[in-house]
């Protein structure tokens, strides 16, 4: 049996064990969620362990390894150009059916004045670092920390400007930094097969605790909320298959079977990062190219949330609905491509996708405690947002290496 229908059977186990322990094993044995959650969060430093040298190693040997700084330059305009066209896609389509399908949802009257006030003490909005520090921030004071800390972005930088000064040193010099992350980088592809062997194990252990503590208990109007948003994230994740088969030229059973791992990963951690090293071996399974893979899957993880413009946008959307606020039709292409555009900085806190919403909030006049009621049901929604977007990861690097299948697939016909 392949490893990612082990792990997909994992998934479905963990969940079905969760919920039954919900309506039938609370009061006898109390303490497993507890004593399995631990196995979940090993499993989740383990794959952690691996980001950053791996990251760097795959910057450095595709940069620095190439000596082509001028593709290095090309493909990098290329990447958040596609990013870029791909938010707006997202964008469009959110503006098209959000609106709809949310009007189905019926509020009653004492259920919203119920939620309103729940709203109100639920969560706090906590103050977020202005963007001018962020924007500092992405130029590392020390890039140790920055490693340290997992703060993806200004390591991005870090190793890009190091990759380049690799490329304008004495080549025997460069050729011995290149040769050490390559032998770095073939390391950590090792220990992510064994990390990948007990992935089973792993994903029980995150969603059976979890499963355990939510159980069937989601009030209807929120039960139809996240049906209606994860519903259409995975309509939206199901729109990248024909794209990443027909125009990035790939096999849609191989596509289907190299990204369903990295799916269940994203969705059991809720982090692209920690999916990164599945993400690698995907990319890997699917023959692109390395050096592709290597610098636009780095860009992507931290830049790119593919699907948070839809989900954000709906829970703003619904929120209007349920304090009774009507929002014309430049109100909502202005939350779609306002909430779009801020997909791209993210800071570094829990939900921050969810609190950057906070100026919006203010500025069209809508209730700030609302953001409360979503973050209630952020951990759902979270799940399918990076499941879709590791997807759209690899349907990126995908596109941008399809020019090098291409090629292959007419050496192989000549």
């Amino acid at each position: 049996m392949e490893n990612s229908v082990r792990i997909l059977i994992s998934l479905g186990l963990g969940l079905l064990a969760g919920i039954g322990h919900s309506i039938y094993g609370g009061q006898i044995l109390t303490a497993l969620p507890e004593l399995i959650e631990p196995i979940g969060t090993l499993w989740v430093n383990a794959i952690r362990m691996t980001v950053i040298p791996l990251v760097a190693a795959l910057l450095i040997t595709s940069i620095a390894g190439s000596n082509q700084s001028d593709l290095i330059a090309k493909l990098g305009g290329k990447t958040i150009s596609l990013l870029v066209l791909m938010i707006l896609a997202v964008c469009t389509f959110t503006l098209i059916l959000s609106p709809t399908l949310l009007s189905l949802i019926h509020i009653e009257p004492e259920a919203a004045i119920a939620l309103r006030e729940s709203a109100g003490t639920s969560a706090s909005i906590p103050d977020l670092p202005p963007f001018r520090d962020w924007l500092i921030k992405l130029v590392p004071t020390n890039p140790l920390k920055a490693a340290t800390d997992s703060d993806m972005l200004p390591l991005l930088v870090f190793t890009g400007l190091f990759s380049l000064a690799l490329l304008k040193i004495k080549s025997e010099e460069s050729e011995m930094m290149v040769n050490f992350f390559i032998a770095l980088k073939s390391a950590m592809f090792v220990l992510i097969e064994w990390i990948m062997l007990v992935a089973p194990i792993g994903v029980f252990a995150l969603v059976f605790p979890l499963a355990a503590k939510m159980g069937l208990s989601i009030a209807t109007i929120l039960g139809t909320f996240i049906l209606i948003t994860c519903g259409l994230i995975t309509l939206l994740t199901a729109l990248l298959y024909p794209i990443a088969t027909l125009l990035g030229n790939l096999s849609l059973s191989s596509f289907v079977r190299s990204a369903a791992p990295v799916q269940v990963i994203g969705f059991s951690t809720r982090s692209s990062v920690a999916a990164l090293p599945a993400t690698f071996a995907a990319t890997n399974n699917l023959k692109i190219n390395s050096e592709v893979s290597g610098l636009v899957l780095p860009i992507a993880v931290s830049l790119f949330r593919f699907a948070s413009p839809l989900a954000r946008t709906t829970g703003t959307y619904f929120i209007a609905m349920l304090y009774g606020i009507n929002l014309s039709p430049m109100d909502l292409l202005v939350i779609v491509l306002v909430i779009g555009l801020l997909s791209f900085y993210s800071p570094g806190i829990p939900s921050s996708g969810l609190f950057i919403m906070a100026p919006i909030y203010h500025s069209l006049g809508l209730p700030v405690a609302g953001i409360g009621i979503l973050i209630a049901v952020d951990l759902i929604v979270d799940m399918f947002i990076t499941a879709s977007n590791v997807t759209a990861n690899i349907t990126v690097a995908a596109l941008l290496s399809r020019n090098d299948r291409n090629k292959d697939g007419l050496a192989r016909t000549s």
